[in-house]
């Protein structure tokens, strides 16, 4: 099968399973999937993001990304976004809050601050 076609039939397996998850909200509402999902027989993972998330948003999950490797960052925030925001942000007396804000230190919000600043008074003498 030339890989053109395989990706084509992959993608209709994967919608497939896509529909059967809805088909099977459509037809009983959640309470049948989660009887369809034998709790006790899942992956440790899935148990502990189905107690999260619920049964299915984790059915969604698994069916977007299983069989990857991920890495959930630290930081809820891009640390580059993140410093845009605090240059935009900080008054010079909000370090603490900034930094509950965004998830990030105090002395990093200080050093952030400080590149600031060094450039705007940078920027002022050319």
């Amino acid at each position: 099968m030339s890989g053109k076609v395989q990706g084509k039939v992959m993608a209709k397996v994967l919608f497939r399973k896509d529909n059967d998850i809805s088909n099977i909200k459509d037809k009983g509402g959640e309470s049948e999937m989660n009887e369809k999902v034998e709790i006790s027989a899942l992956h440790h993972f899935y148990r502990g993001l189905s107690e999260l998330v619920g049964v299915d948003s984790m059915l969604k999950i698994y069916q977007q990304y299983k069989g990857m490797q991920m890495t959930i960052p630290t930081h809820l925030y891009d640390r580059n976004l993140a410093a845009k925001r605090v240059r935009k942000e900080y008054t010079g007396r909000n370090q603490q809050e900034l930094a509950r804000k965004y998830g990030y230190s105090q002395k990093w919000i200080r050093q952030v601050a400080r590149e600031n600043e060094n450039t705007n008074n940078h920027e002022e003498l050319l």
